[in-house]
């Protein structure tokens, strides 16, 4: 399938949208599961090659066209040409805050006579078999050659791409951000940890009469030890939950505003709770281990 593109200003009456994508397709788009028609039909192979006068509409253009009114079989210009709409392609709704469903798709060669022929082409290639990918590309890559005409030692002067070549795009990207936030997220757990460590330091100053009046009175050192590392653990925990609340609260604002999807899973919450108790018991042993050595004496001396 061959297809370009151009932006161009689509009419009815007296509504007028600007800036509309028009996709030019040849006659074998109807293979491709990316275009459909939720309202009406396609354009025919015959249509596309005799170069009718007929196009396809996203949801968004004709609900801003039309309205509540059927669309179908009525005549819109596009820069100033009439063409006749047989067909609304199903809503695709936004990515990234940019609408999927603001365009139109006519004929390929009307596109060039409109738009221009010397503009880029892009040459969709579908196998019959998924697993003569390889096969179907390097068919592509001769045909692409002989039609450029390029000699056998001159390199391609065109691209190829699969669905794997974006998966893989996209998988470097996820990947690299997720090792940017596991940094981030390392680094904030130690900086809460040294909070964390502080805090306690200063309860257990605080309280040295406290717990030298317990060890006189019979507590040991693994009582004090487990007092301390619960207070720490009990402090982190409290920071979590803090901290989950505000992030689920910002996710589904963030899911419930905007095309971006966001979701908050238990295991998730659990795991983050876990963490932060975690962090508590690791950086509250010396704090506790502190209190655990003071001498019943000397805390009781302490003013």
């Amino acid at each position: 399938m061959l297809e370009s593109t151009g932006s161009g200003q689509m009419t009815y009456r007296d509504k007028t949208i600007d800036s509309v994508q028009v996709r030019g397709v040849s006659s074998e788009f109807g293979a491709f599961s990316t275009f459909n028609a939720e309202q009406g039909r396609l354009m025919s192979p015959i249509e596309v090659e005799r170069s009718t006068p007929v196009v396809v509409i996203g949801w968004d253009v004709a609900d801003r066209l039309f309205g509540r009114s059927d669309p179908l079989e009525k005549v819109i210009q596009i820069d100033g040409i009439h063409f006749r709409v047989v067909g609304v392609a199903a809503k695709r709704g936004a990515f990234l805050g940019q609408s999927q469903d603001s365009y139109a798709i006519i004929s390929l060669s009307r596109l060039q006579t409109m738009f221009g022929s010397r503009r880029q082409l892009s040459v969709t290639v579908k196998p019959r078999d998924i697993t003569q990918i390889r096969t179907a590309m390097d068919e592509a890559t001769v045909a692409l050659r002989m039609a450029r005409r390029l000699k056998p030692k001159q390199p391609d002067n065109f691209g190829l791409f699969t669905s794997e070549t974006f998966l893989n795009l996209y998988h470097q990207a996820t990947n690299g951000i997720f090792a940017v936030l596991v940094g981030v997220v390392a680094l904030s757990l130690v900086v809460g940890g040294i909070v964390i460590m502080n805090i306690m330091l200063m309860v257990v100053t605080e309280r040295t009469r406290e717990i030298g009046l317990r060890k006189a009175l019979g507590a040991r050192r693994s009582d004090i030890l487990a007092q301390m590392l619960t207070e720490s653990v009990v402090l982190s925990i409290f920071g979590g939950v803090v901290g989950t609340v505000l992030g689920s609260g910002i996710a589904l604002t963030i899911s419930s505003l905007t095309p971006v999807p966001a979701a908050v899973e238990a295991w998730s919450v659990a795991l983050g709770i876990g963490v932060t108790a975690l962090v508590g018991l690791f950086f509250g042993l010396y704090p506790a281990s502190r209190a655990a050595r003071l001498d019943p004496i000397e805390a009781l001396r302490k003013e």
